[in-house]
């Protein structure tokens, strides 16, 4: 509009130069004056047209200095977007930081135990009667970190539970091959004390016996006779 007006000021000119050489020119003073009347409908336009502007400005700036103004402390309750789907969530404020034109907050949402950061447009304060609201499933999407750490705990799982079963197999493997060892000897006639059931202590039947070790290729214990100590008083002057 601002580049029709130029035209008409210019053609304005034109005509009025036009008209001063021809002053009895009635049609170039009808067409002066009808310029002058176009030119003064334009230059309102214009003006109203930046007025409504200005002030669609002066609305949105008062509308982000409300926002702005609004300044979170840590420990406070509020609705943080998560942006693993982009729905607000109930989160608590942890911590606080950035400069006052542009603060950050780092949230732990409830319930899930995971935090994140946000900026003051991805956090706003939660209603009275809020209701979380209806997911698709009954949990909330995991993000790519969580899912790749959750993906790590299971493979570790997995890997103890194979250790263990391998272990436990050894065991089994080793008992089997020691209890084929011990019937192996035993039909050729040597005897594993333990293995059948006996002890590797041999007792005779006599309770003043003498003990042995079954297999030990040693001979019977010899027990020391036990005399009566008879005192001395010559030992007590010495």
């Amino acid at each position: 509009m601002e580049k029709e007006l130029e035209t008409y000021q210019a053609q304005l000119s034109q005509v009025e130069q036009t008209l001063e050489a021809d002053p009895n020119n009635t049609e170039l003073a009808t067409l002066v004056t009808e310029l002058k009347e176009l030119i003064s409908l334009t230059e309102a336009a214009i003006a109203a047209e930046q007025a409504s502007s200005s002030k669609a400005e002066s609305s949105r700036k008062a509308a982000s200095g409300a926002v702005a103004t609004k300044d979170w402390s840590a420990g406070e309750d509020v609705l943080a977007k998560y942006s693993g789907d982009g729905q607000w969530y109930p989160a608590r404020i942890a911590s606080v930081g950035g400069s006052t034109e542009n603060r950050g907050y780092s949230v732990v949402f409830k319930g899930y135990n995971s935090t994140e950061l946000v900026n003051s447009s991805q956090i706003k304060a939660m209603p009275n009667n809020y209701q979380a609201p209806i997911a698709t499933s009954s949990k909330r999407k995991l993000s790519k970190e969580e899912e790749e750490e959750r993906e790590r705990k299971k493979k570790k799982n997995e890997k103890k539970l194979e250790v263990k079963a391998a272990k436990a197999k050894e065991q089994v493997a080793k008992q089997a091959t020691w209890q084929k060892f011990a019937k192996k000897s035993e039909k050729k006639g040597v005897h594993i004390a333990g293995v059948s059931g006996t002890s590797i202590f041999k007792t005779p039947d006599n309770p003043l016996g003498r003990v042995g070790v079954t297999g030990s290729g040693k001979g019977m214990t010899e027990v020391a006779p036990r005399g009566k100590h008879k005192f001395d008083p010559t030992e007590a002057d010495g």
